[in-house]
């Protein structure tokens, strides 16, 4: 299953507000889940985060440097 940013947003807020109800997307193509804890949001969580960002835990925003010499 492809995760998608606004997924880990709804997770993260359901966490936040201490539900285990989550609901994903809108009209047709939502779906919700009830998890059993906190500890399966969290580790579902992880799992996001991993698959939208790879090679990190967690999403972080790109960085770039720019350098500019002048002779």
């Amino acid at each position: 299953m492809a995760y998608t940013q606004g997924d880990i947003d709804a997770l993260k807020a359901a966490i936040a507000a201490g539900a285990l109800r989550v609901k994903f997307g809108s009209g047709p193509d939502s779906r919700e889940v009830e998890y059993r804890s906190l500890s399966d949001m969290n580790e579902i969580l992880r799992t996001m985060l991993a698959e939208v960002s790879p090679g990190s835990t967690q999403a972080r925003p790109r960085v770039s440097v720019v350098q500019h010499c002048r002779d």
